[in-house]
């Protein structure tokens, strides 16, 4: 069962209709009772850092979350902002992360790109895998996500990188630690794409 974690924030219905229409099961968990059962979890976000972990936090599910991620080892995929919110800290705000993967999310400072760039970095983009996981098979080349963002993560440790994009610069657009996976694109809105990784992440 793929549980959805609804703390207010992303559009949870989109992946729920995306799973429905492979006939995979699906919910979507608003308690803490719910998040406790579950056998796989994504976390949605979109918006800033501090408002997205301020909420999470006054969702009733996060020490639930926290249980089930660190010391139960269920998989679990953050996209967008749910992606961000896995790491130590953002330079988007001061709230603190939930720490599953070590590093920070920064702004893109385009004063560094060769070409003029303005932000978001909004669009389609070609994304490649830097090291093998289910979580891309089928997807290893020619696969392309749509992005929405101004912020990127930063590994702290480069092994945790599991995909990259090019935006001005490389950046990691996907991470991965032990059971926690994280994509900064939308697959809800990237078609075949998207779907093939939800696919993947389901088979984990």
């Amino acid at each position: 069962m793929i549980s959805i974690i609804d703390y207010g924030l992303g559009n949870v219905l989109a992946f729920a209709n995306m799973y429905r229409r492979m006939a995979i099961p699906v919910a979507i968990v608003r308690s803490e009772a719910e998040v406790a059962q579950a056998s796989k979890l994504i976390l949605p976000g979109v918006g800033a850092f501090d408002y997205a972990m301020e909420s999470f936090r006054d969702s009733g599910m996060y020490e639930a979350a926290m249980r089930r991620v660190v010391e139960d080892r269920v998989p679990v995929l953050g996209i967008c902002v749910g992606m961000q919110m896995m790491a130590s800290r953002s330079e988007e705000g001061t709230a603190a992360g939930l720490g599953w993967v070590k590093g920070v999310v920064r702004k893109f400072d385009t004063t560094q790109f060769a070409q003029r760039t303005h932000l978001p970095h909004m669009g389609w983009n070609d994304v490649h895998p830097t090291k093998s996981s289910h979580l891309f098979e089928g997807l290893e080349k020619e696969a392309r996500f749509y992005f929405l963002h101004s912020y990127y993560f930063e590994c702290e440790n480069p092994g945790d990188t599991l995909a990259t994009a090019e935006y001005g610069s490389e950046f990691a657009c996907a991470v991965n630690h032990e059971n926690v996976y994280g994509v900064q694109f939308h697959p809800e809105k990237s078609h075949e794409f998207g779907a093939r990784l939800l696919r993947n992440f389901a088979e984990i």
